[in-house]
């Protein structure tokens, strides 16, 4: 059971980005899908999440610019990031919370490897 992220890049202020993760495996449900990000020398902080009864948060800076949408019948999250501003530059986490196996047996927290997000001034 994984998470695969894609979407990072190199943009200017301004500008948007879209990424995009996928969870494979033996999944039955995921509660809640959402990202993160971490800068060196800081926490990972929460920037979006999503439960599957559709309850979202964002984080306060993000909040009328990045829009967190789930597919779950693909159990995929995406992340459409507009109005990039230089301190939107970090490593974004794809997070899975309250993965189920399809046995129900099973229950996992994911992580994705991480997608390098930089916004250049």
């Amino acid at each position: 059971v994984q998470l695969v992220e894609s979407g990072g890049g190199l943009v200017q202020a301004g500008g948007s980005l879209k990424l995009s993760c996928q969870a494979s495996g033996d999944i039955s449900s995921i509660l809640v899908m959402g990202w993160h990000r971490q800068v060196p020398g800081k926490e990972r902080e929460l920037v979006a999440s999503m439960e599957s009864g559709g309850h979202i948060k964002y984080k306060e800076s993000v909040k009328g610019r990045f829009i967190i949408s789930r597919d779950s019948d693909k159990n995929m999250v995406y992340l459409q990031m507009d109005s990039l501003k230089p301190e939107d530059t970090a490593v974004y986490y794809c997070n899975a919370v309250g993965v189920m196996s399809r046995d129900r047996r099973r229950e996992y927290l994911l992580w994705g490897q991480g997608t390098q997000v930089t916004i250049s001034s």
